[in-house]
């Protein structure tokens, strides 16, 4: 498949190439005409809405997008950290900003939602090199703007891809390097056609081997558009999507084992007698999506513009494992008699309630609805009224494929569990700044949202809590409504110096996972965040700089508590009263024309009040697990995965095609739960990475780049990701209810230095 690929890509890159030297328009020129297409930016803010926010422009994104995932690339960005459980940042990669987990950042592709509707996560796996093919970025700390899809919680992402070429083009990017890693991307574009039309496309392949053991990725992605433009009026429509085959990289491991073999992954251990004796080939991920958008843009005056989008989103895949000595009954299946022979040669019967098996776990969804956005732009006033409509269908259901010795007819197809979830989302926002006096504006931004949410069927969870014990019934039917005001005021004092300042209420519902992956008994309730923005910004000709002061404070936030699910996702778990606070710092020099270097730190405190946390409880004599939750009363602690400072460190050099950019972060130290103790947390550091690369033109080519990025450089062991696994003991015959707080935290090492060597060419 992967040589069949890249013969296609070849095959697109040649007769791209021939056809692009054909054309009698001037290709030779650096200068690129870009054609005012559809612009979709409700969701966007601008220059003067009183919220944090960072841009990153194509070049930016272009000067690091040599095969790690997109939230890597975002990573130079204040409060953003990234994880990869494969530990070299392409297959299974999550970004947090300010502390707050991927569930809880909006992220839009043209204003279109692109966060599952169930999970709130966005997978980037399945939407493989989705960088290479965005005009640009807009990251959104805090409450930030009214937007589609799942509640902003820490921040939103806004995508916008690319815009139409006006002259034909063709591209070609590869990269290879450590943990055979290698990406190929192939672009085409036909440039506009007869004043009306246009067709671009891109093909990209990324596989690597990862740096744990086994941790493999094979990634496949295209991307295609075609314009219409007619004076006032433009379509475009979009496919995008991706096939991946991950093998498993979910479960971490032990502090010992980092020093002693970094590189094991336990995903896929078959064991026997207790023993580790080989690995399943085929505990694989496996996911295919396809994202289609249809976006129209109606110019109806100076003053007035429509914007409307039309996407579906298709999804089908499965996650297959081999697990060790399960019980039987737990799926589905009768525990079995087979004959067992003693050393003395007599043959007696024995009842088999547990085996080792293979099962599979599908998922099969379907994302659909419309958003539009109307835009008012007056002398003092300007306004947008926008909004969306989205319906969601996801069937989730369970077979096992084998068991081992297993006696009697095992169903090729037997199901253990199939439940459905559903979803309808429902907004509608109305926002407007109106300028008031000398550079002093007014925002405001009104939003009203209406979930209806279902699960209905069975878990794919043993439910111990009922009488007689059987699998876990889903029975959610759950309504939201939330109204989400936003209030501001911006002062251009002039053109060097911005002060604003914001008020941003958000709500949201809980996700899938917190619903069937907590306590059975324990209903998860949504969350309400109170954002207070303070900011001043600086900018000259060679100097810029800026401070954000925040406070979010939270009522029932959902937060991660150390736990991990089935599939490696972190659990979290309602807490009543929380916040965070800090300071976001800015600042950038130009020394030279061909050197400049930008710093950016977050300073913060993030504390549950009066926290109460709920962990298994066990028997001290003999881990005999009693089947219920001990309750650890806390006081004030320090919330999970949310460091106190975050430094980043960007210096870039650029002068007669020489580029050299040194990226440079500092994170202190993270808990793993929200008990607070430095045995599950995550250590400190210090992680830098290192950019050359040279561009010179070659005749019939407009530019060739050549170049080496070396991650990691100063070979720093580190981890960012983990989970504390916290249980309470309890000394058997105690009465005085003692117990004995222990954990067994595991962790996601990351790589040492390793590099990517990479080359591009532009006809």
């Amino acid at each position: 498949m992967m040589k069949n690929l890249r013969i296609l890509m070849s095959a697109a890159l040649l007769g791209a190439g021939i056809a692009a030297t054909a054309q009698t328009v001037a290709t030779d020129t650096a200068k690129t005409v870009v054609l005012n297409d559809v612009e979709v930016l409700g969701t966007r803010a601008e220059g003067n809405t009183p919220i944090a926010f960072t841009n990153l422009t194509k070049k930016q994104i272009a000067a690091v997008n040599f095969g790690q995932d997109l939230p890597f690339l975002l990573a130079t960005t204040p409060g953003v950290l990234t994880t990869s459980d494969a530990g070299a940042g392409v297959g299974y990669t999550s970004i947090r900003v300010r502390g707050t987990d991927a569930t809880r950042i909006n992220i839009t592709a043209n204003d279109i939602p692109m966060n599952d509707a169930e999970s709130h996560s966005v997978f980037w796996v399945n939407t493989p090199d989705l960088a290479s093919s965005l005009a640009d970025v807009q990251v959104q700390r805090g409450v930030g703007t009214s937007t589609n899809g799942a509640g902003a919680f820490g921040a939103s992402i806004n995508l916008r891809t690319q815009r139409f070429s006006a002259t034909p083009f063709a591209e070609f990017s590869g990269s290879y390097g450590s943990f055979t890693t290698h990406k190929e991307t192939v672009s085409v574009g036909s440039g506009l056609l007869k004043d009306r039309w246009a067709l671009e496309a891109r093909l990209s392949n990324i596989g690597s081997n990862g740096y744990r053991d086994r941790a493999t990725s094979d990634l496949k992605s295209f991307f295609v558009q075609g314009g219409w433009f007619a004076g006032s009026t433009s379509v475009r429509l979009i496919a995008f999507g991706g096939r991946e085959e991950t093998y498993h990289a979910w479960d971490g491991i032990s502090r010992d084992m980092l020093s002693t073999d970094r590189t094991y992954n336990p995903n896929g251990e078959i064991k026997r007698g207790g023993k580790v004796v080989g690995f399943y080939d085929d505990q694989k991920d496996i996911y295919r999506q396809m994202n289609y958008q249809a976006l129209c843009e109606h110019i109806f005056s100076p003053m007035w513009r429509l914007n409307v989008g039309l996407h579906y989103t298709d999804g089908y895949g499965y996650y297959q494992e081999y697990k060790n000595a399960r019980t039987l009954t737990e799926y589905g299946l009768t525990p079995f008699t087979t004959a067992v022979t003693a050393n003395d040669g007599t043959v007696s019967t024995q009842t088999v309630k547990k085996s080792s098996l293979v099962r599979r776990k599908v998922l099969d969804s379907g994302f659909g609805g419309a958003v539009f956005s109307l835009h008012y732009t007056g002398e003092r006033l300007s306004a947008t009224l926008g909004g969306g409509a989205n319906r969601y269908i996801n069937n989730h259901y369970g077979r096992v494929l084998w068991v081992e010795n297993y006696v009697g007819d095992l169903d090729p197809s037997h199901e253990y569990y199939r439940n459905k979830g559903r979803k309808t989302d429902f907004n509608i926002y109305l926002k407007g700044n109106y300028s008031i006096w000398r550079g002093l504006s007014a925002y405001a931004d009104l939003q009203l949202r209406h979930i209806v949410y279902t699960i209905k069927g069975v878990n794919d969870k043993w439910d111990w809590t009922a009488s007689p014990e059987r699998m876990q019934l889903l029975d959610v039917d759950e309504t939201f409504n939330f109204f989400n005001p936003k209030l501001g005021l911006n002062w251009q004092v002039d053109p060097s110096h911005r002060v604003y300042a914001s008020m941003g209420v958000a709500h949201k519902e809980p996700t899938r996972n917190n619903y069937n992956d907590g306590p059975l008994l324990v209903h998860p309730r949504s969350e309400r965040l109170i954002d207070w923005e303070l900011g001043y910004a600086f900018a000259s000709g060679r100097w810029s700089a800026s401070v954000n002061a925040y406070y979010m404070k939270y009522k029932d936030q959902l937060v991660l508590n150390g736990k991990l699910n089935e599939i490696g996702e972190l659990m979290a778990e309602n807490v009543p009263d929380s916040y965070r606070m800090g300071l976001e710092l800015q600042a950038g020099c130009r020394i030279t024309d061909w050197l400049r270097w930008d710093v950016n730190a977050t300073l913060s405190r993030n504390r549950i009040k009066n926290y109460v946390g709920y962990v298994s409880n066990y028997d001290a004599d003999t881990w005999a697990d009693l089947r219920s939750q001990a309750t650890i009363e806390c006081g004030n602690t320090t919330i999970a995965f949310s460091p106190s400072a975050i430094v980043g460190s960007v210096i870039a050099f650029e002068h007669r095609g020489f580029t050299v950019q040194l990226q440079s972060q500092y994170v202190s130290r993270q808990y793993l739960d929200n008990f607070e103790r430095k045995d599950d947390s995550l250590d400190p550091y210090f992680v830098s990475h290192l950019h050359l690369g040279y561009s010179f033109t070659l005749p019939r080519l407009k530019r060739v780049s050549v170049g080496v990025s070396i991650y990691n450089i100063f070979n720093k062991r580190y981890e960012n990701n983990g989970y504390s696994q916290t249980a309470a003991l309890y000394k058997a015959g105690d009465t005085s209810g003692s117990y004995t707080l222990v954990s067994d935290p595991r962790f996601y090492p990351m790589a040492g230095t390793n590099l990517l060597a990479h080359l591009a060419l532009s006809f």
